[in-house]
């Protein structure tokens, strides 16, 4: 693939997933990111920076096309906040 059809995703602890850019724009809240005007870092270089996600909880969504994946109980919450963010 070409790297203008990749997008990195950057946990809160600057742990990067690069993923398909379709999938990603599957997320309104990044597809605002990588379209809207104002947002230079995210449109020019293809990265999006989730200060307010973990690794364990982005990595988990950047698998997401699993329709089924275990989850500890611990972090059904956290991944529920995290989605609906990505959502909005």
């Amino acid at each position: 693939m070409k790297k203008e059809d990749m997008v990195k995703l950057i946990s809160a602890e600057g742990f990067e997933f690069v993923i398909d850019k379709d999938a990603a724009m599957v997320s309104q809240t990044i597809y605002n990111m990588l379209t809207s005007p104002g947002s230079f870092a995210e449109t020019q270089h293809g990265e999006v920076t989730f200060p307010e996600i973990s690794t364990t909880i982005l990595e988990k969504i950047c698998n997401g096309k699993e329709t089924e994946f275990p989850i500890e109980p611990e972090l059904t919450l956290e991944l529920m906040m995290a989605a609906n963010y990505l959502h909005t």
